[in-house]
């Protein structure tokens, strides 16, 4: 599959990639038809107009019973995780969850509004509106069954050698289907200014190498299922259950060698790691049995000569599977991938199958999701910015984001004083911080230049046209990138997504409109929960810029080391506080945080929050802050702060989200902070010995 771009962005609250319902309330699935986003089973004939509204400090959401010191997650979340059940499509339910499920109902409104070809619509209201129509369209696409494979499934029959595998998948690449490996453009690591050709690790159906690679009781399980379900695909195209028994241990060996010489998440948490640039006559030497000129020929870059390729081992797998592995076995490999990436846009038998594996089985999700939800979630990631101006024109004032200006400039300020008496930071160390500081470009609401749509076909009725054309679409887009300098006007997210992050390589923050809503920004609130809440995403997106990954890059974005030897021994060391800590929560069961893949979210938690208790009380110094019910401006802080995180977890989902999200769960993202932050032990009356007060505080900025 072409890629958009290997980001090293930290989305920092919840994993989701459009405005859908995420499994997990994270600060920052695949987009596929059948991924268990969006939420409850309501309203399903009578799509919303108006977005409802939930308070950013909701007294309902908490359990006063429970002691604040003691257990802080459960005194400010007990309520809400009572109250909120995880409906039965769900994998997880969170209060960013019910954010976007409000945003997926006003979208679904939107494009029911869209869809109406009796109406006048323009250009982009055609296009959103047909592709919306064309998806909800269940009796044709039930009617067309397996079809949109064939042509595909003609070209995989017709090969003839291993040879003609590069020129296949680069068109299958083009078309938006990945399968053995992930090529397309990004950033120059060392030239942040430019885009070039990207070759990355890829090629596998299971959510992440350790899948393959580890050896415990449940992991095998796991493997036994996806062994089971790439049978059940192979016989839902017609083969025999004997031959798809074959054929499903046929992919799993495929898979399985390339997962073992694929990095682990820790290790590309290290973008060194990933910097591998060669030319053309080198990027065939380490694959001398891949015919790249047929490749770059398919995907029209027949004339690229620089590249980065992130992991040179996979790639000498690649080719020593080429060699060993028999044409039929690449022919099985490429039929099991191609069904895969088709499964969710086709008739229900794939569907279901592909949801009962992927959303049942690895994340505990009883029943699949409305079909609305599931379209809204399709326009959105195709035509995202075409969706996302009307969405932005019926949501998102000017004051808001003005607002929101306005209070990440305060945290900059808060991170600049802190930057300038850091005691472990020394000056030439400290020079280079604040460049980079002042340089970081902060993106709130929307793109200032939205995306031009025109050359993309939408045609009512042809759903599965309607889907490849949009893969191409966005594969030339992106390929188009490479040779030429970096568009940094350019967003990573849609508009309505509920969602933030930053972007080392543009060393910009982003925060869509639909991530600035009640009850995370709430305009009706007073300042206190605000700032405890976005004002603390705002932190911690900033502090991102300064974490483990994001400080290897500097002011312009180019991967470079600005840290004096000491000065990053000293980082080193506080780092080393946070992974000791958070190494001791457990997950579910007996699986503990992996806390060197969660340790830049966890830093940009702790740093975030202080830096925005900072701010507010710089913002609010000589104003006379009265008490509201019941809670000391300090405390309304703290519990609006952490009423972001409350969330239920299905245990199949928490155990993908141990060995797959860089983030902690939200319990832990609550009171592992407070527990470091005597602001919040003073705020609640919190003694040395209680739980919420650690005998050995984390600090890092």
């Amino acid at each position: 599959m072409i890629r958009s771009r290997l980001r090293l962005a930290v989305l920092a609250i919840v994993i989701v990639v459009v405005a859908q319902a995420p499994s997990q309330s994270t600060r920052g699935g695949d987009n596929l038809l059948t991924s268990p986003a969006g939420a409850t089973a309501q309203a399903e004939e009578h799509p919303i107009h108006s977005m409802p509204y939930s308070p950013s400090l909701d007294l309902t959401s908490m359990d006063r019973t429970a002691d604040p010191c003691v257990d802080f997650y459960q005194y400010v979340c007990g309520g809400w995780m009572k109250n909120n059940p995880i409906p039965p499509d769900q994998a997880g339910w969170s209060v960013y969850a019910k954010l976007a499920n409000e945003n997926n109902e006003f979208l679904w409104g939107i494009l029911e509004e869209a869809s109406e070809a009796s109406r006048p619509r323009n250009a982009s209201e055609q296009k959103i509106g047909d592709m919306f129509e064309s998806c909800m369209d269940e009796p044709a696409i039930e009617k067309l069954g397996a079809a949109p494979l064939e042509p595909g499934l003609g070209e995989i029959a017709a090969l003839k050698s291993k040879p003609e595998l590069a020129g296949y998948l680069g068109r299958e690449h083009l078309n938006g289907r990945g399968a053995l490996f992930g090529f397309g453009s990004d950033q120059d690591f060392e030239d942040a200014t430019q885009v070039i050709a990207f070759a990355r690790a890829g090629g596998l159906g299971l959510p992440d190498r350790d899948y393959y690679t580890k050896t415990d009781v449940r992991s095998q399980k796991i493997r036994d299922q996806y062994l089971a379900h790439v049978q059940r695909m192979f016989v839902l195209l017609g083969d025999s259950p004997t031959n798809a028994s074959t054929e499903a241990h046929t992919v799993m060996s495929i898979e399985t060698a390339l997962a073992q010489k694929s990095l682990t998440r820790v290790e590309k948490r290290n973008p060194h790691n990933l910097l591998h640039k060669m030319d053309r006559a080198q990027l065939k030497a380490l694959t001398p049995d891949f015919d790249w000129d047929a490749y770059l020929a398919a995907i029209g870059l027949g004339g690229v000569q620089k590249f980065n390729v992130t992991e040179p081992e996979f790639y000498r797998e690649v080719d020593r599977l080429i060699q060993s592995e028999s044409l039929d076995d690449w022919k099985t490999y490429l039929r099991w991938h191609l069904v895969h990436a088709w499964a969710p846009y086709l008739s229900m038998n794939f569907q279901e199958e592909n949801f009962d594996f992927y959303s049942h089985t690895l994340r505990g999700v009883a029943v699949m999701e409305p079909r609305w939800k599931r379209c809204v979630r399709v326009v959105d990631r195709n035509l995202g910015e075409a969706l996302g101006q009307v969405f932005v024109a019926r949501t998102f004032g000017p004051d808001v984001k003005a607002r929101t200006l306005k209070m990440t400039r305060e945290i900059e300020a808060a991170m600049e004083d802190e930057l300038k008496e850091l005691p472990w930071m020394g000056p030439e160390t400290r020079q280079q911080a604040l460049l980079k500081l002042h340089s970081i470009v902060n993106k709130i609401g929307y793109p200032d230049k939205w995306r031009d749509y025109t050359s993309l076909e939408i045609v009512r009725g042809d759903f599965a046209g309607n889907i490849r054309r949009s893969a191409v679409f966005e594969s030339r887009r992106q390929l188009a990138k490479i040779g030429k300098p970096v568009d940094r006007s350019e967003w990573g997210m849609t508009p309505p997504t509920v969602n933030a992050y930053y972007d080392p390589q543009m060393n910009d923050i982003n925060f869509p409109a639909g991530v600035l809503q009640p009850p995370l920004f709430d305009p009706k609130e007073d300042d206190a929960p605000n700032y405890g809440n976005t004002g603390g995403t705002i932190g911690h997106e900033l502090t991102h810029a300064f974490d483990d990954e994001g400080r290897l890059f500097d002011a312009k974005g180019n991967l470079r080391d600005w840290w004096t030897q000491e000065d990053a021994a000293q980082f080193d060391e506080r780092i080393a506080c946070v992974r000791e800590q958070y190494a001791g929560y457990i997950v579910v069961d007996d699986i503990h945080i992996n806390s060197k893949l969660t340790s830049g979210e966890d830093v940009a938690d702790l740093g975030g929050t202080l830096l925005a208790y900072i701010a507010w009380k710089k913002e609010t110094e000589g104003q006379k802050l009265e008490a509201i019910d019941g809670f000391t401006p300090d405390q309304r802080f703290f519990i609006g702060y952490s009423q972001w995180a409350c969330e239920n977890e299905r245990p199949e989902n928490l155990r993908m989200h141990a060995m797959t999200d860089p983030h902690s769960p939200g319990r832990y993202r609550v009171n592992g902070i407070v527990s470091d932050l005597p602001q919040f032990q003073q705020a609640f009356g919190c003694k040395a010995g209680q739980p919420m007060v650690r005998a050995k505080m984390c600090r890092v900025w």
